[in-house]
């Protein structure tokens, strides 16, 4: 809206008339504030001629706009970047708990080794379940597998009723796989599935299983095993690998 400075300054001067007649306009302070008071007039008609403030407004607007656009992709990248932490934890405690299986005190498997242990006898005569368990994988750790045999089937005798009875019938099935008996390793890991049914090793003895059946030549049960652990265990890393052996069976023509 124009602003009119001269009727401004008309009232302002019949304002001063009677008390302000003998003193200088340059003095008067009253005519001093009012012509200020007309600069700043002046400046703001000039603002809303030349519609800066109508740009102003515009570009605030679209500054909201991309600020909200920006918030969007942000809870979007939050929201994604949740779910693959959470999928990376899984995979994480899946390791975890298999490079577990493998660590031991280096003490206790120190001073098995140096008993040089023969049949029948405990890594770790008079120590509890835990230390021969820990000192019988140290012996797989350090590809003793001969021992390591020794010291898991002692072990079951000795601790039949241990918690980790069906982690040490894991890896005596392993101490036979990995010398390539396989016929053996596939009866032992058959015993984990068998017997031990609510075992977290059940996925894993499952998938040897079917390894077992492949380098024996049985395609069928391999088969059979490998798509047993796709059905109940799928999201593993069992059922990865159990579908990378199905993958190369195919290729091969089994």
């Amino acid at each position: 809206m124009k602003i009119c400075r001269s009727r401004v300054l008309a009232l302002a001067a019949m304002a001063t008339v009677s008390g302000c007649a003998l003193m200088a306009p340059e003095e008067d302070p009253v005519l001093i504030q009012l012509n200020d008071l007309d600069r700043r007039l002046a400046a703001v008609e000039r603002v809303l001629a030349n519609g800066s403030l109508v740009e102003l407004t515009v570009q605030s607007d679209e500054l909201q706009r991309q600020s909200a656009d920006l918030q969007g992709r942000i809870e979007t990248l939050e929201h994604d970047n949740a779910s693959s932490s959470s999928r990376q934890r899984d995979l994480y405690v899946d390791l975890d708990e298999r490079l577990q299986a493998l660590e031991a005190s280096v003490t206790i498997a120190n001073s098995a080794a140096a008993t040089g242990k023969g049949a029948g006898e405990l890594p770790v005569p008079g120590g509890s379940d835990r230390d021969n368990y820990q000192a019988a994988l140290e012996m797989i750790k350090e590809q003793h597998y001969d021992e390591a045999e020794v010291a898991f089937k002692q072990f079951l005798v000795s601790f039949p009723d241990s918690q980790m009875a069906d982690n040490a019938q894991y890896w005596l099935a392993e101490s036979y796989y990995v010398t390539g008996r396989f016929d053996q390793a596939l009866k032992a890991f058959t015993v984990v599935v068998n017997d031990y049914p609510r075992s977290r090793k059940v996925p894993d003895a499952l998938l040897k299983m079917g390894f077992c059946s492949y380098e024996l030549k049985r395609w069928d049960d391999a088969r059979t095993s490998l798509a047993r652990v796709q059905a109940d265990f799928a999201d593993t890393t069992a059922a990865r690998l159990a579908e990378q052996r199905l993958q190369r069976m195919t290729e091969e023509g089994h």
